[in-house]
């Protein structure tokens, strides 16, 4: 069975510090990877490599495109990796209005994407955006509000709108949980675990929140200082975990 992206040997150095270092794994069509550990262990320093936000000092993040086979996607001009970013790829931010027009229309956010790959009818645009804010339950009558107007919650909704809206096949998550409230996690949570599973969507999520990863990844990496020092399934990682700083992670998860 061929992956749907291969990583192989990433490194990224900044000055002498090691954001990552030797980072190998194969994701495979339909499947959600976890990646989690403290601040400064390298995980969102990996995603931004992967997800081509940063170039790497060494290694290949290799893709199953649809129509060229496996493709080092760091090799690719620019204009393929911005088509890639725009289709079969999504990035969801921490900081909803990281990946959201502030100043646009919670309808012209998703109808953006949409416009970026070549989609030109008004109305069939419209109604797209409005069937895509349902499905993240934002009522159809905000459609021509902005992002601004929204809560924390609704406009990370709306973020996972404009990015599924294209139907990736892979979706990079940073901390996408981070900074809303309890109640409001769970609901986002929810409705995750929900979009991920309907669409067969594979996933990469950084989080420090292990009941996060518990709830959407099928398997887990815990990084620290720059390096993968456990990985697996990640019910096995988390009831039966090896590594000394793994036991750590979860122990002080237990005590709280």
């Amino acid at each position: 069975m061929i992956p749907l992206l291969s990583v192989n040997g990433i490194e990224k150095r900044y000055g002498a510090r090691i954001g990552c270092k030797d980072v190998n794994f194969d994701l495979y069509e339909g499947e959600v990877m976890g990646i989690v550990g403290e601040s400064g262990s390298g995980k969102s320093t990996l995603l931004n490599c992967l997800a081509g936000h940063l170039a790497p000092d060494h290694g290949e993040v290799l893709f199953a495109t649809r129509h060229d086979g496996m493709r080092n996607t760091l090799t690719m001009s620019e204009p393929e990796r911005r088509m890639l970013a725009r289709t079969d790829w999504a990035f969801v931010h921490q900081n909803p209005r990281d990946g959201l027009r502030m100043g646009v229309s919670a309808g012209g956010n998703v109808g953006e994407r949409l416009m970026s790959i070549g989609a030109r009818h008004y109305g069939q645009i419209r109604q797209t955006a409005g069937e895509w804010l349902d499905r993240v339950e934002i009522a159809e009558d905000r459609m021509d509000d902005r992002p601004s107007s929204f809560s924390g919650g609704m406009q990370q909704r709306l973020q996972i709108a404009r990015n599924l809206v294209t139907a990736p096949r892979l979706i990079f998550m940073d901390e996408p949980t981070g900074g809303l409230d309890v109640s409001v996690q769970a609901r986002l949570l929810d409705l995750l675990r929900g979009l991920v599973r309907q669409m067969g969507l594979s996933a990469i999520i950084v989080t420090h929140d292990l009941a996060v990863v518990r709830l959407l990844a099928d398997r887990l990496m815990v990084m620290k200082g720059g390096h993968v020092v456990e990985s697996g399934l990640t019910d096995q990682v988390l009831d039966d975990p090896q590594h000394a700083y793994t036991q750590l992670l979860v122990s002080s998860v237990l005590q709280v």
